[in-house]
């Protein structure tokens, strides 16, 4: 009886043990797939990495050459595009004889009769430290021909929408006619001191308004 009870249950025990769904060589060979297929993941995702960088590194370059290429000079910035005018950073009053700028009036003097000095808005598009400029400018009231030359200090070029180009200059001629006569043939013309403070003060690309008229003078002979 003990026998056949033995039997049963190892009949029974045979009957509910759960044999192994592959063989064990199988499960290696899987295991050492798995093994490549991680190792071939992680070797895509290195060179994957690295087109990536490769690829940003290209668009950042070509993204910097062409912000550089679409540079507004700073002739043309307030004409382009729809954005309003940049307000003016300083504004010289002919009549009276006066630039404003940051709140500090600086002397002028303008064009006489022979040449007025035009008005509107002008954008600074050079500085120079020092300029050879025609004499004609001066307002001397001599015919120089274009012939005769001065280098000037802390010259400011301005233009005008319409490219009409003028000068804020030294008059280290004639440093007693600004804010008491004007005697340029169109320049704007201020002191030594005040044109160096000025020179330092505005940057291309800025904008200065001429406005009012000055009574008109007749330069001396």
């Amino acid at each position: 009886m003990s026998d056949e009870l033995t039997t049963t249950l190892r009949e029974l025990a045979q009957e509910h043990e759960t044999p192994p769904s592959i063989p064990g060589s199988e499960i290696r060979r899987r295991a050492i797939r798995r093994r490549a297929r991680r190792r071939g993941a992680v070797l895509a995702g290195g060179a994957a990495a690295a087109v990536g960088v490769l690829v940003f590194a290209l668009t950042a370059d070509v993204g910097g050459q062409t912000t550089q290429e679409r540079a507004i000079p700073a002739d043309t910035a307030s004409s382009a595009g729809t954005a309003s005018p940049a307000p003016p950073v300083g504004t010289a009053d002919l009549a009276r004889r006066l630039l404003t700028v940051a709140d500090r009036e600086l002397p002028i003097s303008s064009g006489t009769a022979e040449g007025l000095t035009p008005q509107g808005r002008m954008t600074v598009v050079a500085k120079y430290r020092t300029k050879r400029m025609p004499a004609d400018g001066m307002g001397t009231g001599k015919d120089m021909g274009g012939e005769y030359e001065v280098t000037l200090p802390w010259v400011i070029e301005l233009r005008a929408p319409d490219n009409r180009t003028n000068y804020v200059v030294a008059m280290t001629y004639n440093e007693s006619a600004p804010g008491r006569v004007d005697a340029t043939h169109g320049w704007i013309g201020l002191r030594s001191v005040d044109a160096e403070w000025l020179y330092e003060q505005v940057r291309p690309g800025e904008v200065l308004a001429v406005e009012g008229t000055a009574t008109p003078t007749e330069s001396s002979s």
